[in-house]
């Protein structure tokens, strides 16, 4: 016995001529009276009938299904696909190719759906870039504008705008500077040197050197009570000195006036530790946390706050922590603040 659902190309043969041989060879039995003209007969009917059948399947229907097989796979056959073509292909149901179809379109659509992401990631990506360098060039452009319509000769003009346009050229460099980082970053060009030190020593390097823009907003920055015990970590200093200093000046220049920022440091397995930075500024709204390590990805607020940023710094921190195969997340609630963390390998011997 066979199931209907899984039935293949000789049984479904087989099965058809079975029902042709038997009704027509009872037939010419009970005319001719004789029991083994009908037996002769229907072995006759059904091996014809059975081979005219399984070829007609296999030689149009099948054939068919080949070409559909060869179509979704794209690919030109070798000696050995056409082999199964030829002699293994064909003993698949008709419900077996169903299914193989339908995966072959779920896997399309699942392309298709990955490429509508990147058309879109790629507008977002064009059109933030314009905006991140629109903003300094018309700046620039205003100022050279108006020194070259008179205020040159103006002293108390010319140095102002002067300074001005400077700064704007300034923000032009660094922005292209950190195109040029996150470029090689993304084609995997980081170069890490990678070495023993103890990351509680790092973060108060960073700390001093931010201090003044601390002070301006009488930020307190600190390390977490419980947290002083130095942990060595085994990574590239001056990448993740790059990294603190982002995350650090970030909170800084998102945080409240007279907020805090707390660094802790945690041995979670013995074999990485986890680095933690926390602040009480604005806050991020829950759907925008997936996307703020995207390129030139910006809040409203974020943007209204910091004008001046190019938007990149934590791609560039997400870049780096990956590059030392480590992981970087974010947590954060509007109005109460933000924690950002990552991972680093403990000391090597």
């Amino acid at each position: 016995m066979f199931s209907a659902k899984n039935i293949s190309p000789r049984q479904l043969a087989a099965f058809t001529a079975l029902v042709l041989a038997v009704p027509i060879s009872c037939f010419i039995g009970y005319l001719a009276k004789k029991w083994w003209v009908g037996l002769v007969c229907f072995t006759i009917i059904f091996t014809g009938s059975y081979l005219f059948i399984n070829f007609m399947l296999e030689r149009f229907i099948y054939r068919k299904i080949k070409l559909i097989y060869k179509f979704i796979y794209k690919t030109k056959a070798t000696r050995r696909e056409e082999t199964y073509y030829k002699y293994v292909l064909p003993q698949k149901s008709i419900d077996e190719v169903s299914v193989d179809v339908e995966a072959w379109a779920t896997k399309n659509e699942e392309e298709l759906e990955l490429l509508r992401r990147n058309e879109q990631f790629r507008k977002e990506f064009l059109q933030n870039l314009s905006h991140e360098f629109k903003t300094p060039v018309f700046a620039i452009q205003g100022y050279v504008d108006t020194l070259l319509a008179g205020a040159l000769n103006n002293p108390e003009v010319n140095k102002k705008f002067l300074e001005k346009t400077s700064r704007n050229v300034d923000r032009l460099t660094h922005l292209l500077s950190d195109l040029d980082e996150i470029s090689r970053l993304e084609r995997g060009e980081l170069v890490l040197y990678k070495q023993n030190f103890v990351i509680q020593d790092l973060v108060k390097e960073v700390y001093e050197s931010l201090s003044l823009k601390a002070e301006k907003m009488n930020i307190h920055c600190s390390i977490k009570k419980g947290c002083e015990f130095p942990l060595t970590v085994f990574a590239d200093k001056e990448k993740i000195r790059q990294v603190i200093t982002n995350m650090i000046g970030n909170s800084i220049k998102y945080g409240k006036q007279g907020g805090t920022i707390v660094a802790s440091m945690y041995n979670t397995d013995g074999k990485h530790i986890l680095i933690e930075m926390s602040d009480d500024g604005i806050g991020i709204s829950e759907k925008h946390l997936p996307r703020i390590f995207e390129r030139f990805y910006r809040t409203e607020e974020g943007r209204s706050i910091d004008v001046t940023g190019s938007g990149l710094g934590l791609a560039i921190c997400k870049h780096i922590i990956e590059a030392h195969g480590q992981t970087i997340h974010v947590r954060s609630t509007e109005d109460v603040g933000t924690t950002i963390g990552f991972t680093l390998d403990t000391r090597r011997d």
